[in-house]
């Protein structure tokens, strides 16, 4: 079979809006009155990405409390299309695909046969014979060890069967909207109809679904998945129109005081989404790690399904009574890398840390910092993900986590340790907690009428 997935780069690759980000980053000089400085950028999926603008990653992240919006052009979009597509996808993704109807979308992992995480993805079903998968950047290369999640999915293809897959990343530039007023700047420049239920005009769409729609000429896509897991839309604009369409979503976004975001902020939006965060791959998704009692597992995994790739290992690990769990830490500093004990006891790693401006006072009280920085209104905490050998909650008679006793969140303190290479805890500690009501509340799943008439 031949090759899909694009050859390693010669060198680090730029999204279709990095011209248009320097343009905002002369825009916001100008509306601050600060003197213009290069993007702050890093390498992300071979593509050279901003960490964070003219303005603070903690500014940025701030933002979702308005409308935030981000460059997600790195993103691939890879197109599944023929008779035999579905049996396909149905055999290589852990999801129930067979019963997505057109205009879902559909969250799952692309699992190696050890049952470990090569990619996590969003699913939408275009048609009857036609997917279109949203993946990770840099899983467009296959190059030596390395292999595109396009060329993982074909070489499950049987003798015989009609599927054709492209990737269509070159079309399209992803613009992800996110926060209470992405309702308002979405609807302000497309019209209240590209929100609607495609089978229920008078409606809104719903949770986990998407629309096509025209635009002077030119076909979008919009879905409803809310990587922040607050209210938000992510949008296809094709890329012929992509610079000029960002530069008008910016605008609005800067009136309705929000703010372009970069990694960072995109980071800490993600790590504080609802109770338990939302994992990144190739942090806590990795393939030497099964997603066993992650977050997102039933969503993601449905083990009723007879068969796909890295099922038995995840049955097994389910039959052993293997409890761990991805949990959110909020701590007095970042603690990235670094292990969690309790009583002297190491529960396991934090696989994700960034300072956070979304804590509450309350909650950064509850650390017990002696750090000036932490308490106080004008103070900040670090948020992170970690996954713990065990559960440290209690479980309920059906096996529910208990995460609030007496009406109060369920928290436990922790200390946070580098550990030599022995494995041996070394040097003072940094305090922290495991919370059970996580950071923010989620509200993507929310009704729409909370924020449409804002």
């Amino acid at each position: 079979m031949s090759k899909l997935g694009f050859d390693f780069p010669a060198a680090v690759r730029k999204t279709a809006l990095h011209e248009t980000e320097e343009w905002y980053q002369h825009l916001l000089a100008e509306r601050t009155g600060k003197p213009y400085e290069p993007i702050m950028r890093s390498n992300f999926g071979e593509y050279n990405m901003a960490v964070h603008y003219l303005t603070s990653v903690l500014e940025e992240a701030k933002a979702i409390e308005k409308v935030a919006v981000f460059n997600i052009d790195h993103m691939a979009q890879l197109e599944f299309k023929g008779r035999d597509a579905i049996n396909l996808l149905e055999r290589v993704l852990p999801a129930q695909v067979n019963s997505m109807s057109i205009g879902q979308c559909k969250y799952t992992l692309l699992l190696n046969p050890a049952g470990g995480v090569i990619d996590d993805l969003i699913m939408m079903r275009m048609a009857e014979e036609r997917f279109l998968l949203v993946i990770n950047a840099g899983h467009d290369i296959t190059d030596g060890d390395k292999i595109a999640d396009i060329d993982h999915i074909m070489a499950y293809k049987q003798p015989g069967e009609e599927v054709t897959a492209k990737d269509v990343s070159g079309e399209l530039v992803k613009i992800d909207i996110q926060g209470p007023y992405s309702y308002k700047l979405i609807t302000g420049l497309y019209g209240e109809g590209v929100l609607r239920n495609r089978n229920k005009p008078d409606k809104n769409m719903r949770y986990f679904t998407f629309n096509e729609f025209e635009h002077e000429g030119e076909d979008y896509i919009i879905s409803r998945t809310g990587y922040t897991s607050r209210w938000g839309w992510e949008l296809y604009v094709p890329l012929k129109v992509a610079s000029e369409q960002f530069k008008l979503i910016v605008i609005q976004a800067l009136e309705l005081g929000g703010l372009l975001v970069g990694l960072g902020g995109r980071d800490e939006n993600r790590i504080s989404a609802g109770n338990f965060g939302l994992p990144l791959n190739g942090s806590e998704y990795r393939p030497e790690w099964t997603p066993t009692n992650c977050p997102l597992f039933t969503a993601a995994i449905d083990m009723t399904k007879e068969r796909f790739p890295g099922k038995a290992e995840i049955e097994r690990e389910i039959a052993a009574g293997i409890d761990k769990r991805l949990v959110i830490v909020i701590s007095e500093g970042i603690v990235l890398e670094r292990s969690i004990y309790l009583n002297g006891k190491r529960l396991g790693i934090v696989t994700s840390s960034i300072n956070s401006p979304n804590v509450s006072q309350e909650k950064r009280e509850f650390i017990g910092s002696k750090r000036k920085s932490v308490n106080g209104i004008e103070g900040t905490a670090a948020i992170g993900l970690a996954w713990l050998e065990h559960n440290p909650f209690e479980v309920d008679t059906e096996g529910n986590d208990i995460l609030t006793k007496e009406g109060q969140a369920v928290r436990i303190a922790v200390e946070f340790y580098r550990e030599d290479e022995s494995g041996n805890a070394i040097g003072k500690p940094v305090l922290g907690f495991v919370s059970g009501d996580g950071v923010n509340e989620a509200t993507a799943p929310k009704a729409l009428k909370n924020i449409e008439i804002l």
